[in-house]
Formats: C-alpha cells, structure tokens, sequence
C-alpha cells in the first residue's frame, strides 16, 4: 500500500506546499521579484486584475490609436471606442496602482534593484495612463487641435508600454542577479 494512499489529499497538498516552500528558500535560483509574487498570488484574481485587464485595454487602445491616426479619423466610432478605453484605462490603472502605492509597496522588503526597478516601472505606469485620461476628458490640453490631441496620446501610449515592458522584463529576471 502506497503511503500517499493512506494519508488524506489535504495533508498531501499541505506536505507539498512545505516541501515547496523549504525548496524555494534554500534554492536562490526560485527567487522572484515581488512583481512576479504579486501576478503569482492569488491565482487567478491577481493575474487578472493586475496583468490581464490591463494588457487587454492597453492592446485596445494601442490597436484602435493606429486606425484613428493612420485614417487622421478624429470623430468617428473608433474615434469614440478609442477615448473610452483611455479613459477606462487612466482610472482603472491609476486605482491599481493607488492600491499597490497604499497596501502592498509599504509591506514589501526589497530583493535588489532589479526587484526596485519592475515594481517601480509598473507601478509608474500609471502616470502616462492618468494623463491619457484627462486629455480624453478634456482636463488637459482642452483646446489642441486634433492633430496635436493625437501626437500627445500616442507619446503618453509609448511612454506606458515603454514602462510595461521595462517593468516585465525586470519582473522576470531572478532578483538575486544584481
């Protein structure tokens, strides 16, 4: 008879986690930054909250600023799709990052700058975003035309997904590196 059989599944999983845990201190190879840890935890709220619904509205907003700037369409549908996703997107990001600044940054002891430098970008991340939506609702830069409304939506998008990808590249890297 297999001793696995004769123990419960719940003390199985509760040895596997131990198990797991004891390896991932010992081994600095497991470390992962607290960018990773947070996506990780949870699973699957955090991804979600925290990765997916961002990528997901930050890829609608970079895929439809193509269309708007490459027809030069500024007030058709797209247009209109276009502004409430940035929208949607300034506030939802900047409340993500409003609760990572408040709740979890304070708590966190620091693994190294590579750890620093993911959470940091990420959370940065918020900044272009917040602009793009106030630009869309008119609280900054009201009365630039058009074509002017447009280069700083698009300068403010790559500056976000500059920080989103500096932030995962960073995130992905073992912090024990630095």
């Amino acid at each position: 008879m297999q001793i696995e059989s004769m123990i419960t599944p719940t003390m199985v999983e509760h040895v596997h986690t131990a198990m797991t845990t004891a390896a991932t201190a010992m081994d600095p190879m497991m470390q992962v930054t607290h960018y990773m840890q947070l996506l990780m935890t949870n699973q699957p709220w955090n991804l979600l909250l925290f990765m997916a619904i961002p990528v997901i509205l930050a890829e609608a907003l970079t895929a439809t600023e193509f269309f708007v700037a490459l027809r030069r369409d500024y007030s058709s549908t797209l247009r209109n799709i276009n502004r409430i996703i940035g929208i949607s997107l300034g506030i939802y990001f900047t409340l993500v990052a409003g609760y990572l600044i408040v709740n979890v940054i304070p708590t966190i002891v620091w693994r190294g700058p590579v750890d620093i430098i993911a959470v940091g970008f990420y959370v940065a991340g918020f900044l272009p975003l917040l602009a793009i939506a106030l630009l869309e609702l008119g609280i900054i830069e009201k009365n630039a035309p058009p074509e002017r409304h447009m280069v700083y939506h698009i300068s403010l998008l790559i500056t976000f997904l500059v920080f989103a990808h500096i932030a995962m590249i960073f995130g992905m890297l073992n912090p024990a590196l630095a």
